[in-house]
């Protein structure tokens, strides 16, 4: 489907045709007509489905139409990290260039300055707010924040900030937003803690799933069963076969991107690292830098790196394995991308043969060994049926405990049930009126009063604390 054939108004169709969007994603197709009937919405679809653009769009749109407050916040974006809040804020301003839509990013990790010019625009009022939870939560506890008039609510990668921690931030937050507003809630995954969220913040939602899709041919993927010792080695082997230009490092901890940052450096590789410790001025000139090509490895957690959107990656090294086949899947979707030819590299040590099963169950197809370097030594053989010490042997175990490990995953989310509104029924809330006072032109003349429809809803209860990973 085109965009043209969406119920757009024309300022926005030009902005999409100014920056070469024509087509629809699934995700955008399916959820863009529910955002502008006023339902709730529930999407489940990994990053890089274009669901950025699938709520932006609509919300926009919307937005434009006329008939909400002035100087007062309309609607609150809310996602785990501040690299992914500028790239939102960024797409957004491209969006609405011929909209006079205002918009305002609120992060951690800046300096005085920046949260004086955070709390001033949030003072003066901005239509769409993109932040992370802990951050405006700071704001909010100031008293510079007023959520009342809130009337659009997205939690993008809602998945990732429960794993972070912010089920509790964002149940304070929610509780301040006014209870009639429209909710959008989008996940990579659907585990129970995000139908229990779900279940708290949103009022009778259409749900729209898409299939996680498989990584592009353009990719040449290879796995290396190896030793924990040996996955360093195995990273300047291939460099040293020419591969160390351009090239995206993940690893499952701030530690190991420091450790491994020094050690790549001591060997001169350019290489930088992305983590949580960097305040906001070291992390931008990281990713100048980068950009720019005076940083030619990238070494980078996660969680971190999902704000990280550069097209023209030629290697993407999953220094430990991923938790989730979605995860593996769009970590080596950041290269081969635009037609473009790439390479993904994944190092399997004894203790996550089992995960990396999962994942090639998932992708129907076994990933080719990539050759690891005699000198290297002995390296483990692969049996993921079978647990597996830390290293393949020799990590401390009771016996007879053949090498299982307990309370794997368990993190407690100590979800409280508490926290509603004094004034709003324990059930849902139903949008009163809300009808649209028309704005801008819309192709489709009158769009049935699109604010009207959007029934809503009640909301919320209380979740966890806040770190940024």
């Amino acid at each position: 489907m085109k965009f043209e054939e969406l119920d757009l108004s024309y300022e926005l169709l030009d902005a999409l045709d100014a920056m070469h969007f024509q087509e629809c994603t699934p995700i955008q197709e399916q959820a863009i007509p529910i955002v502008l009937e006023g339902y709730d919405l529930l999407g489940c679809a990994q990053t890089g489905t274009g669901k950025t653009a699938a709520y932006l769009l609509p919300v926009i749109d919307l937005l434009a139409d006329g008939g909400y407050p002035e100087h007062s916040i309309n609607c609150v974006i809310m996602v785990p990290t501040h690299e992914l809040a500028e790239q939102i804020d960024r797409q957004l301003q491209g969006f609405s260039y011929f909209l006079p839509i205002s918009s305002l990013a609120i992060y951690g990790g800046t300096d005085g300055k920046e949260f004086t010019r955070q709390k001033y625009g949030l003072q003066q009022g901005a239509d769409i707010v993109i932040a992370t939870p802990g951050r405006l939560l700071a704001h909010m506890k100031m008293g510079t924040v007023d959520l009342s008039k809130v009337s659009f609510f997205v939690l993008d990668e809602a998945d990732r900030m429960l794993d972070m921690g912010f089920y509790d931030d964002i149940a304070r937050i929610v509780h301040e937003m006014n209870p009639n507003r429209q909710t959008l809630m989008f996940s990579a995954t659907m585990p129970p803690k995000i139908r229990q969220l779900a279940n708290t913040i949103l009022y009778e939602p259409k749900e729209i799933k898409i299939a996680v899709s498989k990584p592009t041919e353009k990719i040449e993927q290879s796995a290396y069963i190896c030793y924990d010792t040996q996955k360093t080695p195995i990273l300047k082997h291939l460099f040293a076969k020419g591969d160390s230009r351009r090239v995206i490092v993940f690893a499952s901890s701030k530690l190991k991107v420091k450790d491994l940052t020094r050690e790549l450096r001591r060997e001169h590789v350019k290489a930088a690292e992305m983590h949580s410790d960097l305040d906001q001025e070291a992390r931008e000139k990281v990713m100048n830098d980068f950009r720019a090509g005076r940083v030619d490895v990238l070494v980078a957690t996660d969680i971190v790196a999902r704000g990280i959107d550069i097209d023209d990656i030629s290697m993407v090294v999953n220094y430990d394995v991923p938790h989730e086949a979605e995860d593996y899947v769009h970590r080596i979707g950041r290269t081969a991308r635009a037609g473009s030819e790439g390479k993904a590299a994944t190092f399997v040590n004894p203790r996550d043969q089992r995960k990396f099963k999962i994942i090639e169950d998932f992708l129907g197809y076994e990933v080719p060994r990539g050759e690891i370097p005699a000198e290297l030594g002995e390296t483990p053989a692969y049996k993921p049926e079978r647990r597996q010490g830390r290293d393949g042997g020799g990590s401390r175990r009771r016996q007879g405990d053949k090498g299982s490990r307990s309370g794997k995953g368990g993190k407690g989310n100590g979800q409280r049930k508490d926290g509603q509104r004094s004034d709003a029924p324990a059930k849902e809330i139903r949008r009163k009126d809300g009808q649209h006072k028309g704005g801008h032109r819309h192709k489709g003349g009158n769009r049935n009063g699109s604010n009207g429809g959007n029934q809503n809803k009640n909301k919320n209860k209380a979740d966890n604390q806040a770190s940024n990973a």
